[in-house]
């Protein structure tokens, strides 16, 4: 019973982003930095905004995202896409206008 108990918490705090020695950050093969583009449908990670303990803080930038984090806008030729969903995500974040990244 106990050992059932601990393995069910552990599943529900662990996670599927990873941050290797070099400090890239990763969800599921996918860099969590570089330019996005927001889309309604067939995206690569589901996000949802939240305003306390986010899986990632995001930078919104003009320019080189190059950093975990930081993450540039764009509407073609993105690295990947998300979708803002209210239930489920793949992923919590925060917008922050410094310190970008994992917490």
């Amino acid at each position: 019973m106990i050992f059932q108990f601990l393995f069910i918490i552990l599943l529900l705090f662990s996670s599927n982003i990873n941050v290797n020695a070099e400090g890239n950050c990763s969800l599921n093969g996918i860099r969590l930095y570089g330019k996005v583009q927001f889309v309604s449908s067939f995206s690569d990670i589901k996000i949802q905004y939240v305003s306390a303990f986010p899986d990632l803080k995001v930078q919104f930038v003009n320019a080189f995202p190059k950093s975990c984090g930081q993450w540039q806008r764009v509407e073609s030729f993105p690295d990947f896409k998300v979708q803002i969903v209210n239930s489920f995500p793949n992923l919590t974040i925060k917008e922050v206008y410094s310190f970008p990244g994992m917490n």
